[in-house]
């Protein structure tokens, strides 16, 4: 959401300036102006830009810099994560970025195969998605009849059953519930009859190949190519909040606080 980190940014600047100019040019003057008598009130715009941008500007640091939530706007992760999760991402562990432009200023680490990563899509820069790391740089990833092979190496697949959705998932209701045994990151994901997508790809230096858990209904990197490192956001870490904007409008406490594998 490039226009609220805009307007929280603008708005913290805004707040601290006109705090340091009154401080600087105008606190003192109204202070020897009223010797004698009670200290005087700061002008109302003053007033609120003291007290508001504290606030602001922990905010904007904590969103910038440690963790910032997400709302999971599409069913192309299910069923790890479904529509109306709201997620934390850790906005460190890929380093440290300014808001707005993204621009890395300090460099911690780099994603790992599994993860799940919340990035800005190179067709639709104003945009966060969530997708999971398949592909690292110098990878070679095929995706024939529903499995991902990497560097020539099938991954193992179990099937779990038929998958039942509930809510706004619903829609993926008869899908096959599958296992995928991706090295360090075991995880679920949905296949339809028809396999889509299919292909072979190198990952270049520099990018990631993504995809998302309910294969048959993601836009992913089979489709739009390789994500660049510079267009990551953070990592997904867990889910704190479920609520499925259906008609029922329930809340699903069992998802709250879930880790996201």
């Amino acid at each position: 959401m490039v226009w609220f980190e805009t307007i929280l940014v603008l708005a913290t600047l805004l707040t601290g300036l006109i705090w340091l100019i009154d401080r600087l040019f105008f606190a003192k003057r109204r202070l020897a102006e009223a010797i004698g008598e009670e200290p005087p009130n700061d002008p109302p715009l003053v007033d609120y830009s003291k007290a508001f941008f504290p606030v602001l500007a922990l905010v904007l640091g904590l969103r910038s810099f440690v963790a910032e939530p997400f709302r999971i706007p599409s069913g192309s992760m299910m069923p790890t994560l479904l529509v109306g999760d709201f997620i934390l991402v850790n906005k460190f562990s890929y380093g440290l970025r300014l808001p707005i432009n993204n621009h890395k200023f300090l460099s911690i680490g780099e994603p790992k195969r599994g993860e799940v990563v919340v990035f800005r899509p190179p067709g639709h820069p104003r945009e966060d998605w969530i997708k999971r790391v398949i592909g690292l740089p110098g990878d070679v990833i095929s995706y024939r009849e529903h499995k991902v092979s990497i560097n020539g190496r099938e991954l193992p697949y179990r099937v779990d059953g038929i998958y039942t959705g509930v809510g706004q998932g619903s829609v993926e209701t008869g899908d096959t519930l599958l296992t995928e045994q991706l090295p360090g990151h075991p995880h679920h994901v949905l296949e339809r009859v028809d396999s889509i997508g299919e292909g072979s790809w190198t990952v270049p230096e520099g990018q990631y190949f993504v995809m998302g858990d309910n294969r048959g209904n993601s836009e992913d990197s089979r489709f739009w190519g390789f994500l660049p490192e510079a267009n990551l956001r953070g990592k997904a870490m867990i889910i704190w909040l479920n609520v499925d904007f259906s008609a029922q409008r329930k809340v699903d406490w069992s998802r709250i606080g879930a880790r996201i594998p």
